[in-house]
């Protein structure tokens, strides 16, 4: 009865940390869409020098954000003292020590980012890579929560290899997504946004004159309608196979879960432009690109083998179905 208290209790720290890395995410746009990045002053991680900040809307909005990262950092903590308590034999599986090991790093890296934020002078690029960093702390996050909670049932399906083409285009999505999101994050920093004050075409055009901000919205564009190609053409591929339908159905979820989102994300971009940047889009454009991030992350992980001893290959996914005339 003990351990299966203490089962439920891994399982709710986990879940509690990823939504708190997510609303640490969320809170994080938040500060960047409301100009709040200095409601705390040049001083980190005390506000203005003090415990408590100022009460100021700047202020609140800021150390809620550091608030969250801390209280984060403290769930997680718990967390990993937890499995490393009860369940050890979780770490000894390779992917369990590289995914915990990347969530720990990052939150780390991210904090660090934060710090040089305000310490130091703000440069698009390194505000650009916070975000990126927030998003592989929240996928990691995610991709912890569904291991120890449902890491059996997840490795059964793997072993189930899937073709190299869906393992190689599921990992190429996840690599392409990180470099759309930093250009999309690098657009909002550099505050060329309304560099574009149509969509889909810019200034009116096709392809616009491409000096300067004008130039950095095309390839943000260019580089989403790109993606939202290749991840239909793999949703396509997925669908159309009916024999890896019947026998890895969680990859085919996942793919066409991340094609809608993709979608939602093309959405609440353009509402960005047309409501010139509401509060309300910004952070819906943010909250679906971390939604789409964590499903391609978990879409990714999905597609790699249990291990090469191990894994059985579907004889319907293996062989060419075979059609009577």
């Amino acid at each position: 009865m003990r351990r299966e208290r203490r089962a439920r209790w891994i399982g709710w720290l986990a879940w509690t940390n990823a939504l708190a890395m997510g609303l640490v995410l969320l809170l994080g746009a938040t500060v960047t869409a409301t100009g709040s990045g200095f409601g705390c002053g040049e001083s980190w991680p005390l506000c203005h020098g003090r415990l408590l900040p100022p009460l100021t809307v700047e202020g609140i909005i800021e150390y809620s954000h550091r608030l969250a990262t801390l209280v984060s950092g403290l769930v997680l903590v718990a967390l990993l003292l937890l499995v490393a308590l009860e369940r050890r034999s979780v770490f000894a599986r390779w992917e369990t020590r590289i995914v915990a090991g990347l969530l720990v790093g990052t939150l780390v890296l991210q904090s660090a980012l934060g710090a040089w934020a305000v310490l130091a002078p703000r440069y698009p690029p390194v505000m650009a890579v916070h975000f990126g960093v927030s998003l592989t702390v929240f996928a990691s996050a995610l991709l912890l929560a569904l291991i120890l909670t449902r890491g059996e049932s997840l490795r059964e399906r793997r072993r189930v290899a899937l073709p190299g083409s869906v393992s190689w285009a599921s990992w190429g999505l996840l690599v392409g997504t990180y470099a759309v999101v930093y250009l999309g994050a690098y657009v909002r920093h550099a505050n060329a946004s309304l560099a574009c004050l149509d969509w889909p075409l810019c200034q009116g055009k096709l392809v616009p004159d491409l000096a300067g901000p004008t130039g950095i919205v095309f390839l943000h564009r260019s580089s989403a309608l790109l993606l939202t190609l290749a991840l239909t053409s793999l949703v396509v591929r997925l669908w159309r196979d009916g024999a890896l339908r019947r026998a890895r159905p969680d990859i085919v979820r996942s793919g066409t879960l991340a094609l809608l989102l993709l979608l939602a994300q093309s959405a609440t971009g353009a509402w960005v432009v047309f409501s010139r940047m509401s509060l309300g889009s910004i952070l819906a454009h943010a909250a679906v690109v971390t939604l789409l991030f964590g499903v391609l992350s978990v879409l990714a992980y999905q597609a790699l083998p249990v291990r090469v001893g191990t894994v059985r290959r579907s004889a319907a996914v293996a062989e060419p179905v075979q059609v009577s005339r």
